[in-house]
């Protein structure tokens, strides 16, 4: 199975307004429709996806480091919020118009901020961690998420301290612990494994604050609107992802208008590398119709 986790074709930095960097990984034509990944946890922008399918589907992929790890500069106290406003800087800076975006597992709230700004113009949830803050789920959490979604909204300052101990080991061990056989199959396989290991390796390279910040976001209220997304939104899960979201996104989907929520068979939390075609092809259909 060709995973599309090539590395990088092109790296960089771009300085924001206010002096802050954003680093960036690049995959396909540089004239290609622009696709902005907003990675899952603990990860740089250096693992892709789907990048032996760029040239045929016409997609620049661009994954960005999110403040405080890999490439990108700290920002203190940012919100899901701030994320969306340097997405859009960005854009202007690197002439990424027209952007679709792929939040995958916690780089979702991220993107669903980008999203909720109009800061793009399409969008692809994958493996989507969910909003464990809200009321719906607080009676259907296991013990140990529940525990850590009430620190991180008794005491956030201790929570982001708990997360902020984490290193790349912990994570792959976590990750490996809560992923179903199908998805080992693909998390163990050398060529991801390698991929994998070295985004966490870059996501780190600054210690775990990082981390840590994105993690007590993911976890608290996210404070967005999402009744008010107006761009093409689909939800992808693995139909036996048991660690991103209770329901598999089904709540998720009723919260965006017009959201279209696909449960892919044989797969959990891997699914955005096994369809990266599937989520690549909508996700390029779906901006083109709104685009006119």
């Amino acid at each position: 199975m060709e995973l599309g986790v090539t590395a990088p074709e092109r790296r960089g930095r771009s300085t924001l307004a206010d002096g802050r960097s954003l680093g960036w990984s690049e995959w396909g034509a540089p004239d290609g429709v622009p696709v902005l990944l907003c990675p899952g946890a603990a990860t740089s922008g250096r693992l892709g996806f789907g990048t032996h399918l760029l040239a045929e589907l016409g997609v620049r992929l661009v994954a960005v480091d999110r403040p405080g790890l890999g490439a990108s500069s700290p920002r203190p106290g940012r919100s899901l919020a701030d994320f969306a406003d340097d997405v859009r800087e960005l854009r202007s800076l690197r002439d990424l118009n027209g952007t679709a975006v792929v939040g995958n597992s916690q780089g979702a709230p991220f993107a669903l901020a980008c999203a909720a700004s109009g800061a793009v113009d399409a969008l692809a949830l994958v493996s989507a961690a969910d909003e464990v803050a809200a009321p719906v789920f607080a009676d259907v959490l296991p013990p140990g998420p529940r525990d850590m979604v009430a620190l991180a909204a008794s005491a956030p300052d201790r929570a982001e301290a708990l997360f902020a101990e984490f290193d790349p080991a912990a994570m792959e061990e976590m990750v490996l612990a809560g992923s179903a056989e199908s998805d080992r199959e693909v998390y163990e396989a050398p060529m991801f494994a390698d991929a994998y290991r070295s985004a966490m390796a870059e996501a780190f390279v600054q210690g775990g604050a990082g981390y840590a910040r994105d993690t007590v976001l993911a976890m608290s209220p996210w404070n967005l609107d999402l009744s008010a997304i107006t761009v093409p939104v689909d939800v992808w899960y693995g139909e036996q992802d048991a660690s991103h979201s209770p329901d598999l996104g089904a709540t998720l989907t009723e919260r965006v208008p017009g959201a279209v929520r696909h449960v892919v068979p044989g797969i959990g939390g891997a699914v955005l590398w096994t369809h990266a075609e599937s989520i690549l092809r909508t996700l390029l259909e779906r901006r083109a119709a709104s685009r006119g």
